[in-house]
């Protein structure tokens, strides 16, 4: 299956070590990728590694990437979920 851009997107901000950015930027520059392609394809593998589909936007309505998980009904396991704690820290403001 041909990789192509999505229809729609969604911003993803992360925060990281101003080092370990500029090395990644470099790499990514010396393999002609840039690194939101780079973090794209991340994103694809760990889901695929730990068996969530997901719908990409734009594709059919039932055209779900990745494993398909066994439904409830003839002996299905139901399917397990992580769930984060809500943070009993006050949130930062933020920076401008």
């Amino acid at each position: 299956m041909t990789r192509g851009m999505e229809l729609k997107t969604a911003r993803l901000t992360l925060l990281i070590d101003p080092a370990k950015k500029e090395a990644f930027e470099r790499l990514c520059a010396q393999q002609d990728l840039t690194p939101s392609q780079v973090v794209r394809q991340m994103i694809r593998s760990y889901l695929a590694e730990h068996g969530m589909s997901y719908a990409p936007s734009g594709a059919a309505p039932h055209a779900a990437v990745g494993p398909v998980r066994a439904t409830r009904g003839a002996g299905a396991a139901p399917a397990a979920r992580r769930t984060a704690a809500p943070s009993a820290a006050p949130k930062k403001p933020r920076r401008r």
